[in-house]
């Protein structure tokens, strides 16, 4: 049996004609984002001529930044670039070294790429972005956890154990511990 266009096919009739007009919003976004992405990349390879002192000295400075704002919101809109990029930087840095995670050595060979650094967007506007096993979940969560812990105030990421809460500190805190955070 054949079904009849009936009320309930209208949104799915209107979206398609629509669609070519309006596009996805996805696809929206990421056409929002590609000036961003591209600044911080800008950044970031200024910020690797920089000593580990002076990047670590950028957290001060943004935090200083934040404080002074009368808009704490707009205030790491505007400095998301700069902040995402140190935080690039910071795991750029960190790549060869050496680390333990849960006891088990670990060589670090992680630098953020840019379809992580729209994930970390979409995380800062506390929208929620699907990403598979091994697609570096726990590398994008960096970039807006150092973001909003410019503020001053706690910034937490909830996980699903203990486990993955104990791997992830122990695996991302080189990152906040080069930057001055805890």
């Amino acid at each position: 049996p054949t079904r009849k266009p009936g009320l309930s096919s209208v949104p799915f009739m209107l979206s398609f004609l629509l669609k070519p007009f309006t596009g996805r919003h996805y696809k929206k976004f990421l056409e929002k984002t590609r000036p961003t992405v591209a600044r911080i990349n800008e950044l970031e390879k200024e910020y690797q001529a920089l000593t580990d002192e002076q990047l670590r000295a950028k957290t001060d400075e943004f935090r200083a930044r934040v404080a002074a704002a009368p808009d704490k919101r707009a205030a790491l809109e505007a400095l998301l670039p700069e902040a995402f990029a140190v935080v690039k930087n910071a795991a750029r840095r960190l790549c060869g070294r050496d680390i333990t995670v849960c006891d088990q050595p670990l060589r670090w060979d992680m630098v953020h790429f840019d379809v992580q650094l729209i994930g970390g967007m979409v995380l800062h506007e506390g929208a929620i972005s699907e990403m598979r096993t091994g697609e570096g979940k726990t590398l994008v969560a960096t970039l807006p956890l150092y973001l909003n812990a410019l503020t001053g105030r706690g910034v937490h990421l909830v996980t699903p154990n203990d486990y993955l809460a104990k791997v992830g500190a122990q695996w991302m805190g080189p990152i906040y511990r080069l930057l001055g955070l805890s």
